[in-house]
């Protein structure tokens, strides 16, 4: 097989990848092409850390197997546990909203693999394709309302333990 047909093959497996993750079931065959444009594959060891509350949200992931613990708190205080994140889940929507900032940490707790996307450019598709833009923000939408609810419980129960 020569080279060009290779990076064929590993296109179109990231293509499969990419429309097969639970978070982008029902995405046109277009989208998935625009996703997959500005896509990853990556891996995390136990206890990599994948970002940190403050630092510029450039890029989101797709979990396919392994854990995330998605994190509150600074370096000076035992961080709160706000999630578990795992397989067929979305870990990182801060790069869609101004400030593009990431308002928790996170940190692989086992082996993980992961499809990654360039944020930055995917704005640029989603102001040039405002459907793609709105099925992204509305499946991401879902996912905050379910984390901050769990990050509500968690302040709640570390409050009532105090």
């Amino acid at each position: 097989m020569n080279e060009a047909n290779a990076r064929c093959d590993e296109r179109t497996q990231l293509e499969q990848r990419v429309a097969a993750h639970p978070f982008l079931i029902g995405l046109s065959r277009h989208h998935i092409r625009l996703l997959a444009d500005c896509a990853l594959l990556t891996d995390f060891s136990a206890g990599q850390s994948i970002f940190r509350a403050g630092e510029t949200a450039n890029r989101f992931y797709l979990i396919e197997a392994g854990h995330v613990v998605l994190e509150s708190g600074d370096d000076s205080a035992k961080p709160i546990k706000i999630d578990i994140i795992g397989p067929g889940d979305l870990l990182g929507w801060s790069w869609i909203f101004p400030p593009y900032k990431w308002h928790f940490s996170a940190r692989a707790v086992e082996p993980t693999k992961a499809i990654f996307f360039y944020g930055t450019i995917l704005r640029e598709y989603c102001d040039k394709d405002p459907i793609l833009g709105y099925e992204l923000f509305k499946r991401m939408s879902e996912v905050m309302i379910k984390r901050l609810q769990r990050a509500r419980a968690q302040l709640i129960e570390s409050m009532t333990k105090a």
